[in-house]
């Protein structure tokens, strides 16, 4: 995890590694700011969707123990909406450095779509 200031707060930059750990030790709260058609044809399991067009940080928790995290496709939107974040108020906040490409590239386990049935279809699960 790499921290900077950005708009007066705490950004920490997770490696797909770091991010894949603390989720399934459920320390953070993952949240996928693509779009709901990116998100329907392949997403992280139990990731929460919020879409960077409708985005707004005051609908987020704040407080509690586990961190929020914020992933896109390749780290760009979710370094954006982080800095929504920190300008709405928000202390400290995540990003997956490399987006879903970067999770997908570290092996880590998805939901993707089936080419043969159109349907979900779970992805390095091994």
């Amino acid at each position: 995890m790499t921290p900077e200031t950005l708009n007066g707060g705490t950004l920490e930059t997770w490696s797909a590694e770091e991010v894949a750990t603390a989720f399934k030790n459920n320390r953070i709260v993952l949240i996928d700011v693509r779009t709901p058609q990116e998100y329907a044809l392949e997403r992280i399991r139990g990731a929460l969707l919020a879409p960077m067009q409708n985005f707004d940080p005051d609908h987020l928790p704040r407080g509690g123990d586990q961190t929020l995290v914020l992933h896109c496709g390749s780290g760009v939107r979710s370094r954006k909406v982080a800095g929504m974040c920190l300008e709405a108020g928000f202390d400290r906040i995540a990003h997956l450095d490399g987006g879903f490409g970067a999770w997908k590239q570290a092996g880590q386990p998805y939901i993707g779509t089936d080419p043969a049935t159109g349907g979900p279809k779970p992805m390095n699960d091994g």
